[in-house]
């Protein structure tokens, strides 16, 4: 056998001398593939694979060294900066890493082979994961044992999901919510989608009105003041005042040329009325009893015609669109009593796992639930109708019952969806027939999520099989979220809110992209969802506009300045954290290898979107 190297004395790991440009794999190596054969024994040992079967990855493998590749270097890999090279992710996971900080370079080595294939991460250490937690939110791995393949990618993920809600309203899906769609009082409608669209059912306004207190004027001035026969009059102080025309009276007599009388906003213009003077801008001659206007009087001033808004049969709104309050007002000026609306779709939620506690403070290798309070609310703030959370522990048979008897429009789950003993997700979905259409994504925090769609006891009406999401008569949909908080924030905004927008009848929100402050680490391979606060300021650094410094300096000044918008990554931002995200107004898209300081990269609102500047200090 050749001379050894360094590596020398590490079993079976150790190689012969470099050839070719190769080269021998260095201590820490060795140590992380050990852990990934430990890894790979004990998932043998609980069935998830045979001993000695690689777990797949998606990635290639050289058939000596394991993490070790004989491709050509590529010129992009040689040239391309260092916190853009892959890094093993067996080190500490960059969600754990304060965002704030520039990014260092994840080869430390300077003799390691830029080629190198970086190893499947391992059970993430280190990274904020809470005890009890990790085996439901197990991140190794692109496949897992009940997976079809590879994960999707991020923006893959995101588009399936938001094709499945919209098909979901075709065939008898649609004719299921069109069953459920009825007319709500305008005082129930709120946050519900029109069915159809707003169509006017009357001019706005119905008729020419007054824009303003004061005289409505027919012919040029001066104008006769006169008295409205029958009108309103207010007495007082030894006084008498005519109140003239008002608001909601029937209408006036045609006023004759030359002549004005007193008008309320809002009420109904004479025939033969030219303009109205508002009362700061006219004055009367007590002694002639003329009307004198004090600015230049034009035609049609201070009206507002019939009509000037929409007339009847305009279309005021599309079906479609969101019922804000403003659409509220809009329907009843409009003559709606009712609207006719898209229900709201129905949620169940599932919590499981045997480790979580809805009370007290976490023993005994017990943990409180922080996604029971959470998941129901925030669908919620998505337009959702939520039941209360059902907690059904690590019970394969609880689960079916649940997915098989819910009459939901979505189930989501909360943990399970890995390949640990207890997680049952994949199995009970493989027993009771659906299909998986989303299975793992290429994201983090977050990957073991899923997408499926349940299918119910009968054929499909049209008898055809038709395609991934489609063939199924009128099944819910089921997200599977990771266990972890944080990763099961990134599988609501990931899979959940495009497929209920689409169920809800809502168009896909328009993506829009911010300045990053600091440099943001990335993950090798997949993209990485960091939470982020809005601020504005002059530069993309912020420093100068919004006072940022050590130690949280000038927080008072955040968000005023004037300049452009950019966001602020934030830490504690590890999947089981929620200090980060609490704090938060959004969740920046860092595309694998990450970004630099002044990068613009995609942004997803969180459902309040509310900036809380007096935070900063603390996460930033």
């Amino acid at each position: 056998m050749a001379d050894v190297g360094p590596e020398t004395g590490f079993g079976s790991s150790a190689c012969e001398r470099p050839r070719g440009g190769e080269r021998c794999p260095t201590p820490e190596e060795v140590r992380a593939a050990e852990e990934e054969r430990a890894v790979e024994q004990a998932l043998a040992l609980v069935g998830s694979r045979p001993p000695g079967e690689h777990r797949p990855t998606g990635r290639p493998r050289s058939e000596g060294w394991p993490h070790v590749t004989d491709r050509p270097r590529s010129a992009e890999t040689e040239s391309g900066p260092p916190w853009q090279q892959s890094h093993s992710s067996e080190t500490p996971c960059p969600e754990s890493e304060p965002a704030g900080e520039p990014t260092a370079n994840p080869n430390p080595n300077p003799t390691a082979d830029p080629t190198a294939v970086p190893r499947s991460p391992a059970p993430d250490r280190g990274s904020g994961t809470a005890p009890g937690q990790d085996r439901h939110a197990h991140e190794h791995g692109h496949r897992r044992r009940h997976g079809h393949g590879p994960a999707a990618s991020w923006p893959e993920a995101r588009a399936l999901a938001a094709r499945s809600g919209r098909s979901g309203q075709s065939g008898s899906a649609a004719r299921a919510i069109g069953i459920r769609a009825g007319r709500l009082p305008l005082g129930q409608a709120l946050g519900h989608v029109l069915a159809e669209p707003l169509v006017a059912l009357t001019d706005l306004p119905p008729f020419d009105t007054s824009a303003m207190d004061g005289w409505v004027v027919s012919g040029p001035g001066p104008w006769n003041v006169r008295e409205v026969a029958g009108a309103e009059a207010r007495a007082g102080a030894g006084s008498y005042r005519d109140l003239g025309i008002l608001a909601g009276r029937s209408a006036p007599a045609t006023l004759p040329d030359g002549d004005a009388v007193r008008i309320a906003t809002g009420a109904r213009i004479p025939a033969d009325a030219n303009a109205v003077i508002r009362s700061e801008h006219a004055r009367v001659d007590r002694a002639t009893g003329l009307l004198h206007a004090e600015h230049q009087v034009l035609p049609g001033q201070d009206i507002r015609p019939r009509g000037q808004e929409c007339r009847a049969g305009d279309r005021l709104m599309p079906a479609g669109a969101l019922v804000t309050p403003a659409v509220l007002g809009l329907a009843a000026a409009a003559g709606y009593d009712t609207l006719v609306v898209v229900p709201r779709p129905r949620i169940d939620v599932l919590v499981l796992g045997d480790e979580l506690l809805t009370g007290g403070l976490p023993h005994d290798g017990l943990i409180r639930d922080a996604l029971g309070p959470m998941i129901g609310p925030w669908l919620r703030a998505l337009g959702a109708e939520v039941s209360a959370p059902q907690r059904l522990g690590d019970d394969a048979a609880a689960l079916r019952h649940a997915l098989t008897t819910s009459d939901a429009d979505l189930v989501i789950t909360t943990g399970g969806t890995a390949a640990g003993p207890v997680d049952h997700v994949h199995p009970v979905l493989a027993e009771i027939g659906a299909e998986l259409l989303v299975d793992g994504v290429a994201v983090r925090p977050g990957h073991p999520m899923l997408l499926a769609r349940l299918k119910k006891d009968e054929e499909p009406v049209d008898g055809s099989a038709g395609s991934r999401g489609e063939a199924w008569n009128g099944g819910p949909y089921l997200v599977g979220l990771p266990g972890n908080p944080l990763a099961a924030v990134s599988g609501l905004l990931t899979l959940a809110e495009p497929l209920l927008r689409g169920l809800a009848g809502r168009e896909p929100e328009v993506p829009y992209r911010a300045a990053v402050r600091d440099d943001v680490h990335g993950h090798p391979h997949d993209t990485r969802l960091v939470p982020v606060v809005h601020r504005v300021g002059s530069t993309a650094d912020g420093r100068s506009a919004s006072g940022y410094g050590s130690g949280g300096e000038g927080i008072g000044g955040a968000g005023t300045g004037g300049g452009p918008e950019y966001v602020v990554p934030l830490r504690y931002n590890g999947p089981a954290m929620l200090r980060g995200i609490a704090a938060a107004d959004g969740l920046a898209v860092v595309p694998p290898g990450g970004v630099r300081s002044g990068t613009e990269v995609e942004i997803l609102d969180l459902p309040w979107a509310s900036a809380m500047p007096w935070t900063e200090g603390c996460f930033t």
